[in-house]
């Protein structure tokens, strides 16, 4: 698993059995272990977005930043519609970009897309130059996919002298000029915040898009489908989700004051007996999800998985989950 780049999706699976939802996976053992399992995860949703763009009489030339240059050749390789295109990205010996578009000239009236990755503060400023400079080649359209808007759980300020970073990063997103084609479309995931939509200017037409259809699709295909109810572990992750999830039983989680420490509980549910899917947008140290396990385990739960769309876990704290095949 690469620590230091947020994956596309992360499907997190737990149980006494060896059958697991196939994806980035972490499986619960009855021994209550964590195991992480590190698969390649196709962004479906990605291709779906681009090949949506690419009818027979629209070809959509698509570039990509390093990070997603595998994810850039498997979303082409979907459509005959999609040609992919590289960009040249080097490094002055002072660490500031030395980018160059090859072919500048050809991309004058061709549909543009860009897919990007906000992994870093570090690499944000190279792309957002390549940003800048694409829509000005005289092109038909540009569409920006960014599957992880990165600064989306700093989206408020709290008490005075917070900074949004949400709000900066959605600003400068704004600025990207208006192609021949009108607006910058920006294709995101599983945005933390749905406010975070008005955080943009009108020179950009955000368009969200979210995992859950492909957990779905999963969940409806598992041979005890019928015995799954699903999870969240607070307020905030049902409002964003339970829309999409109505058709499954549901159990809401809290974190309540103990004390001095903030433990997690069973707010409404009943996990005994169940297959227990927790469901969030995503996962950062993986704390609330191990709290989460717990308690639901406590009260019965015959297995329990999780999915995130975007799993972070930065300072490699993937290894927190250790590795187990099911067994205890």
């Amino acid at each position: 698993m690469a620590a230091n780049s947020p994956l596309p999706s992360s499907l997190i699976n737990s149980s006494s059995s060896s059958s697991c939802l196939k994806c980035n996976q972490i499986r619960f053992g009855e021994s209550q272990k964590l195991s992480v399992r590190c698969d390649t995860f196709h962004s479906v949703q990605i291709k779906r977005s681009m090949a949506s763009s690419a009818s027979k009489s629209k070809r959509v030339w698509l570039f990509y930043c390093p990070e997603m240059q595998s994810l850039a050749q498997r979303v082409a390789a979907q459509s005959d519609s999609i040609d992919l295109r590289c960009i040249i990205w080097k490094k002055f010996e002072d660490g500031f970009p030395n980018i160059f578009i090859p072919g500048a000239q050809a991309i004058r009236g061709q549909h543009v897309a860009f897919l990007a990755s906000f992994s870093s503060p570090g690499v944000i400023f190279e792309q957002q130059s390549v940003l800048f400079a694409l829509p000005k080649l005289f092109v038909s359209s540009f569409t920006l996919v960014l599957p992880f808007f990165p600064t989306g759980t700093s989206e408020r300020m709290e008490e005075e002298g917070d900074v949004a970073t949400a709000y900066t990063l959605a600003r400068n997103l704004s600025s990207i000029p208006i192609s021949r084609g009108g607006p910058t479309s920006l294709v995101t995931f599983d945005i933390h915040a749905l406010q975070e939509r008005f955080y943009f200017g009108d020179t950009i037409l955000p368009c969200f898009e979210s995992g859950i259809p492909l957990l779905k699709n999963r969940l409806q295909h598992l041979p005890d489908s019928h015995n799954i109810s699903i999870a969240f572990p607070d307020d905030g992750a049902w409002k964003r989700f339970h829309k999409q999830l109505q058709h499954f039983p549901t159990i809401v989680c809290a974190k309540v004051r103990e004390g001095s420490q903030r433990i997690v509980r069973i707010k409404e549910g009943e996990p005994e007996g169940r297959h227990v899917v927790i469901v969030d947008d995503l996962v950062q140290s993986g704390g609330t999800l191990i709290e989460c396990q717990r308690v639901l385990a406590a009260h019965g739960a015959a297995k329990i998985s999780a999915y995130v769309t975007h799993g972070i876990f930065p300072n490699s704290s993937w290894r927190r989950f250790k590795h187990d095949d099911g067994g205890i």
